[in-house]
């Protein structure tokens, strides 16, 4: 677009044609006969099309060569350029110096009204001998040799500035330009954009192949609408979006990789024409999409019309994404708050440890007068036993991630096959109204902080909730002794067992794994810890614990003997009925299940697993049958003592009873009407 505030300027400029310069350079030293006079004539550029953002950048190459006769001169002082009054009052406020293969600006005499300078395709290294010129709107020093931005301080009138190829390396001394328009600076080797702040009147700004790698510091240009940024090293933009009245920018052939680095092009209000081909943004799938569904207002998007239909698709994906970004941000709060959780049973259950430790210590004979203190209380004071997790409890965590509850002291998670318990709450869950197809799915449980002897109280809840579950997994959940791992054979089928060291001491143990094979043969697991169980494996666990279950089986009571076998025997033939029931198809395709139910033979069966729980309340039992018996056997006793001391006294009374009981009798007797009367009285008394 042609700038309007200098569109009169480069009309008048187009309509210069054919005209005649005569040019006279002196030098004050030399007299009149010394003067090289010679007569231009040139073309007159358009200026119209340069001020065309993509035209800013071109050399100007469709311009007429121009026809000079130069007479060359060593004169060490500055050129002086005279034109003739004819020359002056037709082409009064214009001056073309084109292709005159100038080093230096010359000294223009009289010319204080013009209003266009044109120096392009020359060798000037520095900007000179136009301060005087304070009319000036439009110059153009386009491919020169400049260095440095100077000599421009009283050009406050300026409005074109045009240095495009030159040696810049610095934005710098325009201060006073505060009117300028158009600033185009293209093919330099600008680093940084600085020292434009105070252009609030600049419209076009070209910066296009310089050496600039990222871009801020624009604030204050608040009627800029055309940046061009092309050809650069650019990886991030900032400050565009405090362009209020921005409509065109231009950041083809840059570094830009993703959409994060100029995000900030999504919050300007004005912005209807971008170009980002060229970058490595621009390869990528998503890029239509994402900056069109970032900037709706766009009307061109790398010089090419945005449709409607593209719009509508931008939008589709717009919402797939967010509910894609939804969906995420949900399940990263379900892992935070899982992550919490999981912290928070844990802390639990090292305090339960600790509590269970301290009292175990003071059962074992500690000095009852010492003060007991709690590990994780010390000076009054509570100190949790996961320091490095005390800040991501705080406050701070709870407000980035609302509806967190860090207070819950149980989890329980089925993640695909696995159902995962951790707490003691946890085990509640197999209460519940499992789905069958949930259900049906899991064949690998994990418990973690949770105590073993907790968990063999649910191994039934646990075989009929989940039938398929083949793989089980312990961590921190106290398995210290051997005789732990009987109670796992009561449930139905076990192929893999994952014992973790952590919280499992047992795991120390050197023939663990041996005993495990052992009592738990008719399940033939496949792995244990991950590793595969060989066949060298059974044998040698047969080996180091075979002799164990004879010597328990016979040392084992006769009732208890008769129990056992009993169980057994009936969980064999119920087994030997289900077999008997099916069809020979399902008869093969289960028999290895049913061999497993019946190869548990009585000497495993003795070596079983008594809960501590369990054990407490048949030793309280146990205690209260004894105090019963004791209290009955002492009443039997005291009642048995005192029949004897009755007895005794008895005999001691009886001769003297006997002798006043002879008496009484032949008393009453002696007369036998009385005694007849009193007789028939007693019996009258009694009706």
């Amino acid at each position: 677009m042609i700038p309007g505030k200098c569109r009169s300027v480069s009309g008048r400029a187009a309509n210069n044609v054919n005209c005649g310069l005569h040019l006279v350079i002196q030098t004050s030293s030399l007299p009149e006969k010394n003067k090289v006079e010679f007569r231009l004539n040139k073309e007159a550029p358009s200026f119209s099309g340069r001020l065309l953002q993509h035209d800013l950048e071109r050399n100007y190459s469709s311009r007429q060569g121009d026809h000079i006769n130069l007479v060359s001169s060593s004169m060490p002082s500055f050129p002086i350029l005279q034109r003739s009054c004819e020359e002056k009052i037709l082409y009064s406020d214009r001056l073309t110096l084109e292709r005159q293969k100038l080093t230096v600006c010359p000294v223009i005499d009289g010319e204080e009204h013009l209003r266009l300078l044109n120096f392009q395709h020359n060798f000037i290294t520095r900007i000179q001998n136009i301060s005087k010129l304070r009319r000036l709107i439009f110059l153009d020093l386009y491919d020169n040799q400049i260095e440095e931005i100077s000599g421009l301080s009283t050009l406050r009138s300026l409005r074109v500035l045009l240095l495009g190829k030159n040696r810049i390396k610095k934005i710098s001394n325009l201060e006073n330009l505060k009117s300028l328009d158009v600033l185009d600076l293209h093919g330099n080797q600008i680093t940084k954009i600085e020292n434009v702040n105070h252009l609030c009147d600049l419209r076009v700004l070209n910066l296009a192949r310089n050496l600039l790698s990222y871009i801020d510091n624009l604030n204050g240009l608040d009627s800029l609408t055309e940046l061009n940024l092309r050809h650069n090293q650019i990886t991030m933009v900032r400050d565009v979006n405090n362009l209020p009245c921005l409509q065109r920018l231009f950041l083809s052939y840059n570094n830009i990789s993703n959409f994060e680095s100029v995000c900030c092009l999504a919050e300007s209000p004005s912005l209807s024409d971008i170009a980002f081909d060229g970058n490595p943004i621009a390869q990528e799938s998503w890029y239509k999409h994402t900056i069109l569904q970032n900037m709706m207002q766009l009307r061109q998007l790398d010089m090419k019309r945005v449709t409607e239909e593209e719009r509508r698709m931008a939008s589709v994906v717009a919402k797939k994404e967010e509910e894609r970004k939804r969906e995420s941000h949900r399940q990263s709060l379900l892992k935070e708050k899982k992550r919490l959780t999981i912290n928070n049973v844990a802390r639990q259950w090292d305090l339960q440890q600790h509590r269970v430790t301290n009292i175990a210590s003071k059962q074992d004979g500690k000095d009852p007068d010492s003060p007991s203190r709690d590990p994780c209380q010390m000076d009054g004071r509570a100190v949790s036993a996961f320091p490095e997790e005390v800040g991501s409890l705080g406050s701070a965590l709870t407000s980035t991630l609302p509806g967190l509850s860090v207070i819950d002291t149980h989890l329980v998670e089925v993640d695909g096959d696995t159902l995962s318990l951790y707490g003691l709450g946890a085990l509640e869950s197999l209460d519940r109204n499992w789905s069958i197809q949930t259900a049906g799915m899991v064949t690998t449980v994990f418990f973690a902080f949770i105590d073993f002897d907790e968990i063999v109280q649910v191994f039934h809840k646990l075989k009929m909730k989940f039938p398929n579950s083949l793989h089980l997994k312990f961590k921190e959940t106290n398995l210290a002794m051997l005789q732990q791992f009987n109670a796992l054979a009561q449930l139905h089928r076990v192929d893999q067992l994952t014992v973790d060291p952590q919280g499992n001491p047992v795991v120390s143990f050197t023939l663990w794994k041996y005993y495990v094979l052992f009592r738990l043969s008719h399940f033939s697991l496949q792995k244990i810890n991950g590793t595969e169980v060989t066949r060298n494996d059974m044998i040698m666990a047969e080996r180091l614990f075979g002799i164990l279950a004879h010597v328990a089986s016979s040392e084992l009571p006769q009732y208890r003997m008769i129990s056992i076998l009993g169980n057994a025997r009936k969980k064999q033939f119920r087994c030997l009925q289900e077999i008997k029931g099916k069809k020979p198809g399902v008869v093969s395709e289960e028999n290895n299940d049913s061999k497993r139910l019946i190869g548990e033979n009585t000497n495993r069966a003795v070596l079983n697993y008594t809960t501590r729980d369990f054990y407490n309340e048949k030793l309280e039992e146990t205690k209260e049958k004894q105090k019963f018996c004791k209290r009955y056997m002492e009443d039997l006793v005291k009642g048995a003592a005192e029949v004897s001391t009755k007895g005794a006294a008895l005999q001691r009374l009886w001769p003297q009873l006997f002798i006043e009981l002879v008496r009484d009798a032949v008393l009453e007797t002696r007369s036998k009407n009385s005694y007849m009367k009193l007789c028939l009285q007693q019996i009258a008394d009694q009706k």
